[in-house]
């Protein structure tokens, strides 16, 4: 699998224990000394090609700098839950219900690192999985942010029920207000689709649901902000608490 772009490579050879080569464009590139400090510190080789070779494979955006890796590995689902209690935290996870746009998922990987999150969990069909796409436009967050995979969210939702973790879904003008909630509990919060919002089944699996208010006349918010928004109220309510 191909990671490109300055921050994802960046991180991925900061995390990462594999890498043989990272590719740089030979135009001139203002971070060049930085990667080649990195390189260099892991005996990693640096190579030097032409523009053609990072337009011919990758989408506008890839900042002439890119490293062929093995693909990111899923994390069993029960490993995922055991990580609060192995740091001695109180649980914080993601659930994401059919988020299919690489793009949204990345945000929201990065919004879950600055955020705490234990561990994000997604379902394995009808969703976007760990592709470089993801990897892109998480910033590099992907190499930091656990994922598990799941053939069905609804029944990891009912294995985070039996270990007493409030499950708190997010749904459109239809719930609490976020910070009417208390968020200091273990949690899991639960993200709907892109247009879809959560689906009948999973909302029906909520402990209790809760709505961003919202004055705009456009009366909704993309799914990764919304997550952000939700994921720092989390936050916020456990560092005031401590």
């Amino acid at each position: 699998m191909w990671i490109y772009g300055l921050n994802p490579v960046l991180e991925a050879l900061r995390a990462r224990k594999n890498i043989k080569e990272v590719y740089i464009s030979s135009g001139r590139h203002e971070k060049f000394f930085l990667i080649k400090k990195e390189t260099e510190s892991r005996g990693i080789a640096l190579r030097i090609v032409d523009a053609a070779f990072f337009n011919e494979r990758f989408p506008k955006g890839h900042q002439g700098i890119a490293v062929k890796v093995s693909e990111k590995g899923y994390m069993d689902l029960y490993e995922l839950l055991n990580i609060p209690e192995k740091r001695n935290e109180i649980p914080f996870f993601l659930i994401l219900d059919c988020i299919e746009d690489p793009g949204n998922v990345g945000a929201i990987l990065r919004s879950a690192d600055a955020a705490g999150v234990h561990g994000v969990i997604v379902q394995e069909h009808r969703s976007a999985g760990l592709s470089p796409a993801v990897s892109k436009a998480s910033a590099g967050a992907v190499e930091y942010v656990p994922v598990s995979q799941v053939s069905n969210i609804k029944h990891a939702i009912s294995e985070m029920k039996e270990r007493e973790i409030t499950i708190i879904g997010a749904e459109g003008g239809l719930g609490n207000m976020p910070w009417d909630v208390d968020f200091s509990v273990p949690a899991g919060l639960v993200i709907g689709s892109e247009g879809r919002g959560l689906r009948k089944t999973v909302a029906e699996k909520c402990d209790f649901v809760v709505s961003i208010p919202m004055r705009g006349r456009v009366n909704s918010l993309n799914v990764s902000v919304a997550g952000a928004v939700l994921m720092f109220e989390v936050l916020r309510q456990r560092v005031r608490k401590n």
